[in-house]
């Protein structure tokens, strides 16, 4: 039997705060009024603990799961003894908690979607409604077979993108701690070497700007770095911002190189959630209010759920998606023409595939470019640093001769 927390008024106004075993939420609202206390909020502490420490689970993992579970209930074992053996097997204590309140919430009464709904870092929203909607139709097993195969997909791609950027990200972060180390600690050691010449005038410009900028490093490298963090953390407050997010989702579509992929990976993964609830028998609408969010793009978002109004109004699809701007002109195609033949669920799948294919050459292409582009640039750095430091002393050397 769970235990629940909650917080109540008195007649009197004073908020009061406690815990309760009970079966259900329900019965925690009743005890309280024979109180005479009005309930504000009801909460499992299952779930609590699940939700505010437990954080998102491996996307690898959950789609295991998916897979686990439908397997069990597709060879006749019982839903509650499918959880409580895939309860057992894992290893995440997040996860454990969370499985464990799904199961207190089934055995009460409550549907497996409606329990998954109660963990939302956990099991997604498409998992939800793809589960609810299985259930409805008696397709609960090939659902959560959809949904493990989506998500197993869905985390494969982003650990290609992540993984393809990794180098290009350490190779410019060694370069820049080789420079830095270089100007702040070795470049000085010349200063007085070069005293000089420089009282001479004889000292030439590169190395004196050389000079001058690694004693600036020095002298001002710490309130620099704490300019970088003040700028770096202003632009991630932006960036929570409902204006501010719309900015920058508009920027990473629209940039040079990187633009198309941001495009495909957004444009792809809309497809890919849409087509798959689509085939699972969510309603349009419904579906298109899901897959939005899972686009990860503001400005993507808001010309979906436009979208969404106007097939409400009776429109198609594909109108709205065309006019926004956005979508590129052979996905809009294709969606019109399979509106017309009614495979708009096929189709939607398979455009997400061939963009996620194009995404991986793009990604693939980029880095091929970038890796030797930032070494060229280091080599170019380390290079203009050797040479100022060369010049003076050849020209100290044919002085003595």
């Amino acid at each position: 039997m769970p235990d629940f927390t909650y917080t109540a008024r008195s007649l009197s106004g004073e908020i009061v705060s406690g815990s309760m075993t009970a079966n259900t939420e329900k019965d925690v609202v009743n005890a309280l009024s024979g109180k005479k206390l009005f309930p504000v909020k009801v909460e499992s502490q299952v779930a609590a603990k699940s939700i505010t420490f437990g954080g998102r689970v491996n996307d690898q993992k959950i789609a295991v799961f998916y897979e686990q579970l439908a397997s069990l209930i597709s060879n006749g074992v019982p839903m509650l003894k499918s959880l409580t053996i895939l309860k057992e097997q894992t290893r995440i204590p997040a996860f454990q908690d969370a499985l464990e309140d799904v199961i207190a919430r089934i055995e009460d009464g409550e549907t497996l979607s409606d329990s998954f709904a109660r963990h939302p870092k956990i099991f997604s929203e498409m998992a939800v409604n793809m589960s609810r909607a299985g259930a409805e139709g008696g397709f609960l097993e090939d659902a959560l077979t959809r949904v493990a195969s989506f998500t197993e997909q869905q985390a494969e791609l982003k650990s290609r993108t992540v993984g393809a950027l990794i180098y290009p990200a350490v190779l410019a972060s060694i370069g820049t701690l080789v420079v830095t180390i270089l100007l702040v600690f070795f470049v000085p050691k010349f200063g007085e070497l070069f005293d000089q010449l420089r009282e001479k005038g004889q000292l030439p410009k590169i190395t004196d700007w050389l000079l001058w900028f690694s004693g600036f490093l020095r002298s001002y490298g710490i309130f620099i770095l704490l300019f970088l963090i003040a700028v770096v953390g202003l632009i991630r407050y932006q960036l929570s911002t409902e204006s501010g997010r719309r900015f920058s989702d508009r920027l990473k579509i629209k940039i040079p190189l990187m633009g198309p992929i941001f495009l495909s990976l957004a444009v792809g993964r809309f497809c890919r959630v849409l087509g798959t609830l689509l085939k699972n028998g969510v309603p349009i609408l419904k579906a298109l209010e899901i897959s939005r969010d899972a686009s990860g793009n503001k400005v993507l978002s808001e010309a979906i759920a436009q979208a969404s109004e106007n097939i409400s109004s009776g429109e198609s699809l594909s109108v709205p998606l065309s006019k926004s701007g956005h979508f590129p002109r052979n996905v809009t195609e294709m969606i019109s023409v399979a509106e017309e033949s009614n495979t708009l669920d096929d189709v939607l799948i398979s455009i997400s595939e061939g963009l996620e294919k194009q995404t991986v050459r793009r990604l693939d292409l980029m880095v091929k470019l970038i890796e030797p582009l930032m070494l060229m640039v280091m080599a170019a750095i380390i290079l203009v640093v050797v040479v100022a430091l060369l010049l003076p002393i050849m020209k100290m050397g044919s002085v003595m001769q």
